[in-house]
């Protein structure tokens, strides 16, 4: 009799470590979400990568182009008073930045009428604005376009479960919400690439506008000292 007793087992510790174990959420991983997008996440990410390349070598390029000396154009403004026209052209030269080509082609055309030179600082401007804004049209496009290939992404995927579910007459809930996730995945990335573009592309314009009311402000203060000595002369 003793033979036959088996010890009893406790199954009720395995059972509820096995239901938690079950009912642990699988960790998701920033690459397996990415795999799970599709092909429309190859076109997503080379937006991504082609965002943050034009947002920092435009940041870089104007942050360079219009660092000034802050003393720069009281200096031009001094010389030209003084009358010392090419050390002021060969000082705004040596800037090598975009408001000094800007004084240098203005200390150039003194001389000139007032109207003539006040046309080439324009002129100049606006080619060295054209210049800082370069490429930068790109993240504008992408701002629009990443979000709109991610609901693409999305749609053709919604479309393919709902085909798959035609096909084997199987409505779960499990199926639907699974594949459906995986499809919502490039309309999260999308809009991610599109918000950084988009507020990059602002952020930049910010620093070409700082430039350019302090261009407008150094100009109309270097035409005013052009001016003087011919509003004496006429006194």
């Amino acid at each position: 009799m003793l033979l036959l007793q088996v010890p009893a087992v406790d199954t009720t510790a395995a059972s509820l470590s096995a239901t938690s174990a079950a009912a642990q959420p699988q960790s998701l991983q920033l690459f397996d979400l990415v795999a799970k997008g599709g092909w429309v996440m190859i076109p997503i990410a080379f937006l991504f990568f082609a965002t943050l390349y034009l947002i920092f070598e435009r940041f870089f390029v104007i942050r360079s182009q219009t660092k000034v000396d802050g003393n720069f154009v009281d200096n031009v403004r001094d010389m030209v008073a003084q009358g010392n026209i090419k050390s002021a052209e060969s000082f705004a030269r040596n800037q090598r930045s975009a408001m000094g080509r800007v004084f240098e082609k203005a200390v150039g055309r003194i001389g000139s009428p007032i109207k003539e030179i006040e046309s080439t600082i324009e002129t100049v401007g606006q080619i060295e604005l054209s210049r800082l804004e370069r490429n930068m049209g790109y993240l504008g496009i992408i701002a629009g376009i990443a979000p709109m290939l991610g609901f693409i992404g999305t749609i053709s995927g919604i479309i393919r479960i709902f085909y798959d579910i035609s096909l084997s007459d199987n409505i779960s809930v499990g199926i639907i919400a699974g594949g459906l996730y995986e499809k919502m995945i490039t309309s999260g990335a999308g809009l991610i690439v599109g918000v950084i573009a988009y507020t990059g592309y602002h952020l930049l314009n910010m620093m070409i506008e700082r430039f350019t009311l302090a261009l407008e402000v150094n100009a109309f203060e270097f035409i005013e000292v052009l001016q003087k000595p011919t509003a004496e002369r006429v006194r």
